[in-house]
């Protein structure tokens, strides 16, 4: 079964963070392909860029970093997934209006789950308690890690 996964599960799983071990232990265990999808690409990036920013990693990890991401878009880690830009745009407002207000989400977290949504994926993964919590009020299954 394809999944998804958060940007924050990504970051951890190729850089050393306080959830890294987790995330190691759960692809070890389960090794399912991820989505990959344009929101993936500029957002891990930039995350990996801003660890360089923030002294966490020096220029030459942040390059093999990104090379083994790249890696696992060859070796069927990631899948490409494109899902239709109107329909993400429609279950974001949905999901934004469903439960913004009770759950607090923020937009990048309900990006995320409307592309699961929208990609029609069954499993999120993700260490964000409110985008879980999203996850789970729109159907998706999200094991603890």
């Amino acid at each position: 079964m394809k999944c998804y996964a958060d940007t924050g599960f990504l970051v951890s799983l190729h850089s050393a963070d306080a959830n890294s071990a987790p995330a190691k232990a759960w692809m070890k265990a389960h090794g399912v392909p991820m989505a990959w999808t344009w929101l993936h690409e500029m957002e891990f990036r930039n995350a990996i860029r801003l660890q360089a920013f923030r002294k966490q990693l020096d220029p030459q990890d942040v390059a093999l970093i990104l090379h083994n991401q790249a890696l696992g878009l060859e070796n069927g880690v990631y899948f490409t997934a494109a899902p239709a830009l109107a329909e993400v745009n429609r279950e974001v407002e949905r999901l934004g209006g469903l439960h913004t207000q009770t759950l607090g989400t923020r937009t990048l977290d309900i990006l995320h789950v409307a592309h699961a949504t929208v990609l029609g994926l069954k499993e999120f993964l993700t260490f964000d308690q409110r985008q879980a919590a999203l996850a789970k009020a729109a159907g998706l299954k999200v094991p603890s890690i």
